[in-house]
C-alpha cells in the first residue's frame, strides 16, 4: 500500500512540527532535545497514560547518584540544644544507576492514511503523537512493575514485559531491602489453611503492620497496588456472601479501599502482586541533556518511524515506606 495525497501532506506536516517543536531543521535525522522540550515529552507521556501521572518521573544530573525521597513522611521538625534541628531527606546508600534505553514506534502506512481521513491537520498530529507517547509510557509501567535484569540486547519475545529492559520497583526492592518484599502469601476465605489470611484487609494490615517502618505506618499517602487476579477472587467471595445491598455496594467499592487505603490496580501490574506504599516514591529517573529523537518515514518498510533514546532507570524514594509481596495464592475453597 502507499501513502495517499492527503496522508503525504499530513505526514509532511507532523513532521515539520516535530522538527520546529524542537527547534531543528530537520527530524528525520536524530537530533538533541534540549530540556525544554524535554520536560514538554515527559509531560506528553505522562499525560497519556493515567497512572504514570501519579508516580515521580523526573530528571537527575548524573547517570549514577543518590535517591531523593520527594514524597518524604520522615520527622523534619525537632530541636537542637545550642544549634538547629535538621530532618534528613532521602536515605544514605539508596543510590541509582541509569542505563541506555531506546524506544521505537513503526506506524505502518495503513494506519496513516485512516488517521489522514478521520480529521483535520491537528486531529492527524494528535493521532500520531498519542500513539508514541502512550506506547512509550505503557513501556515504562511494564518494566517498572516487571524488570529483573539488564541485558545487552534485549528479547522481547521472551520478555513481553520489558523484563530484561531495566531493574523495576520490585527488583530494587529486593536488592537493597529484602525485608520489604515477602515472597508469598495465602488467601483463604474459609481460613482453613495453614497462615492464611480470609481477605485483602487482614492481609493488607498484616503487611503494613510488620513490614512498612513504624515511622510511615500512619503515613495519610500509603496506598495499596493490588493485581486482578487478587481483586476478581476478592469481589467473587463478597459478591457470593452478600445478603444485603450494603454488603453488594462494599464488594462492587473493593477496587477502590483496602484496608482503608486508596487502591489501585495499575496496567501491567503482576495479576497476584500487592505493594503498599506511597506512589510518589515510585520513582523514574531520566539524565538530563542525553535524550535524543529521530522522526522519519521510511518507504522500504512502509512506514513511519520514530524513536527516543535516553539515559533511564528506577528507584524506590524510600525503601522503608514500601512493602510487598510479590504473589498471594488464592486458595480454592472446594
Amino acid at each position: 500500500m502507499s501513502l495517499t495525497k492527503l496522508a503525504e501532506e499530513y505526514l509532511e506536516h507532523y513532521s515539520e512540527a516535530v522538527a520546529k517543536s524542537a527547534g531543528v531543521s530537520d527530524s528525520s535525522k536524530k537530533f538533541s532535545i534540549q530540556p525544554p522540550m524535554e520536560t514538554k515529552l515527559r509531560q506528553a507521556i505522562m499525560l497519556g497514560v493515567g497512572f504514570l501521572s501519579l508516580l515521580t518521573v523526573s530528571p537527575v544530573e548524573q547517570i549514577k547518584g543518590q535517591v531523593v525521597d520527594v514524597g518524604t513522611g520522615s520527622l523534619l521538625t525537632g530541636r537542637v540544644k545550642g544549634g538547629r534541628f535538621r530532618g534528613q531527606v532521602g536515605l544514605d546508600g539508596n543510590t541509582y544507576e541509569l542505563v541506555k534505553t531506546d524506544s521505537g514506534a513503526a506506524i505502518p502506512w495503513e494506519l496513516i492514511v485512516q488517521w489522514a481521513n478521520a480529521g483535520d491537520k491537528g486531529q492527524f498530529i494528535k493521532f500520531m503523537n498519542n500513539a508514541i507517547t502512550q506506547n512509550f509510557g505503557l513501556d515504562m509501567l511494564k518494566i517498572g512493575f516487571n524488570g529483573t535484569s539488564i541485558a545487552e540486547t534485549t528479547n522481547p519475545d521472551n520478555n513481553p514485559l520489558g523484563q530484561d529492559v531495566n531493574k523495576g520497583w520490585l527488583t530494587i526492592a529486593k536488592e537493597k531491602a529484602a525485608a520489604q518484599v515477602l515472597p508469598s502469601a495465602k488467601l483463604d476465605p474459609t481460613g482453613a489453611a495453614e497462615d492464611s489470611y480470609k481477605n485483602l484487609d487482614s492481609l493488607t494490615n498484616d503487611l503494613i503492620n510488620n513490614v512498612i517502618h513504624e515511622a510511615h505506618q500512619e503515613d495519610p499517602d500509603l496506598v495499596v497496588i493490588v493485581g486482578r487476579n487478587l481483586v476478581a477472587a476478592e469481589q467473587h467471595r463478597l459478591l457470593e456472601s452478600a445478603n444485603t445491598p450494603t454488603e453488594h455496594k462494599a464488594a462492587q467499592s473493593l477496587a477502590k479501599t483496602i484496608a482503608g487505603k486508596k487502591a489501585y490496580t495499575a496496567p501491567y501490574f503482576p495479576a497476584n502482586g500487592l505493594w503498599v506504599t506511597n506512589l510518589k516514591n515510585l520513582q523514574i529517573l531520566q539524565q538530563k541533556g542525553t535524550q535524543h529523537r529521530k522522526s522519519r518515514d521510511e518507504e522500504d518498510r512502509s512506514q513511519h518511524e520514530t524513536t527516543w533514546w535516553r539515559f533511564e532507570g528506577y528507584a524506590i524514594g524510600n525503601l522503608d515506606k514500601f512493602a510487598a509481596i510479590e504473589a498471594v495464592t488464592i486458595v480454592d475453597p472446594a
